[in-house]
């Protein structure tokens, strides 16, 4: 296993790029611990692929440099990175036994026989494959030509990282939690660098310890599952992570704050003090549904808000309300009552009302 630094790195598909909207990957610098297991979360076209492929050998990149525990491995197959990728679809050879497939990485680099028997079979027991060791391949079902693959990055002591982009999209969606708990076993067990590519927030939270959140070809926030939803850095990871995801109310400075309309929502003093100094108009306020608070009576820190819907979705509600010219979206128990189209209070709890500037959160070191 090894520690993957990224340094300056940037790519483009454009032998003559002019500028950051022809990179899928726009300068950035990033490092993957060894032995961590990661997670590398953003919508279809933000780069994750291409940072994969990178990492792997199989695209080059543009700018910068890529490096194996402080070696630089750019000019590298992905053979000599010892890097083992899982794709989305499974790549398996149909005309093999299962058995034969998982050892043929290690046939590959001479592995002694009596050695290879053993791994096989301790890899066909973690993926509870042991039954189905011994039939064709063009015989699985597609979760188990997945685990197959799956296996096939798994057989090798000597990898310095696996790879997987969006590995469970064939996989039944009864057994991709199942399959996802299995990873995060078998990387405990082995303790090998693992990179996890998804656009799906649940396959990146219950797999990685912590999450790179990538949009339009940047890392904008890299941490545990908690600091993604409690303290989110760019208002896009505000908005992806989390169901719903978190309320964006564009506002303009004003002396106690920030205003939309009529309505002035009080800042604490050093983010209105920042406000201040600033030039930009870019700037928001944002709360997550799970933090903001309806009353049926008014106080001090309330705002009289119109329901404009309930959602009911079994053990919660989303209660939509129109607050001036924005909707609020809040996350309530099944037993709160609430009627559409009557009047409720909303309250945004300080310590969880985040100000962004130019779509990134502003702290209060500054």
């Amino acid at each position: 296993m090894a520690e993957i630094e990224l340094k300056s790195l940037a790519h483009s598909y454009s032998s003559t790029p002019t500028g950051p909207a022809d990179y899928a990957i726009r300068q950035l610098d990033h490092v993957w611990e060894r032995g961590g297991a990661y997670a590398l979360l953003g919508p279809s076209g933000c780069g994750k692929s291409t940072m994969l492929n990178i990492i792997s050998g199989l695209v080059e990149p543009s700018e910068g440099e890529v490096l194996f525990d402080g070696r630089r491995v750019n000019e590298l197959s992905p053979r000599e990175r010892n890097i083992a990728q899982v794709f989305q679809f499974p790549v398996v050879y149909d005309s093999m036994t299962v058995y034969d497939n998982l050892a043929f990485p290690l046939k590959n680099n001479k592995v002694a026989a009596s050695k290879i028997k053993a791994r096989v079979h301790e890899i066909a027991e973690v993926l509870e494959i042991e039954d189905k060791l011994y039939r064709k391949a063009k015989n699985l079902t597609a979760d188990e030509k997945q685990k197959v693959s799956m296996g096939r990055g798994l057989v090798r002591e000597d990898v310095s990282a696996i790879l997987f982009d969006e590995p469970l999209t064939v996989i039944d969606p009864q057994l991709k939690w199942r399959l996802r708990r299995k990873l995060k076993q078998i990387h405990e067990q082995f303790d090998i660098t693992m990179v996890y590519v998804t656009h799906d927030q649940l396959e990146a939270s219950t797999f990685a310890d912590k999450i790179a959140v990538m949009y339009d070809g940047q890392i904008v926030q890299f941490g545990t599952p908690t600091e993604l939803f409690e303290q989110p850095n760019h208002t896009f990871v505000g908005f992806f992570i989390g169901s719903p995801g978190m309320n964006l109310i564009e506002v303009s400075r004003c002396e106690q704050g920030g205003r939309f309309g009529d309505t002035v929502i009080p800042l604490e003093p050093w983010q209105i003090e920042v406000l201040q100094r600033l030039k930009t108009n870019n700037v928001k306020i944002g709360i997550r549904p799970e933090f903001v608070e309806l009353s049926a009576q008014p106080a001090d820190d309330t705002y009289a808000s119109e329901v404009l819907d309930v959602e009911d979705l079994g053990t919660y509600k989303i209660v939509t309300v129109q607050l001036g010219s924005a909707q609020i979206k809040v996350r309530q128990n099944e037993e709160f009552e609430v009627r559409v189209g009557g009047t409720t209070h909303v309250a945004f709890p300080r310590q969880w009302l985040k100000l962004y500037v130019d779509e990134f959160l502003v702290q209060e070191h500054g």
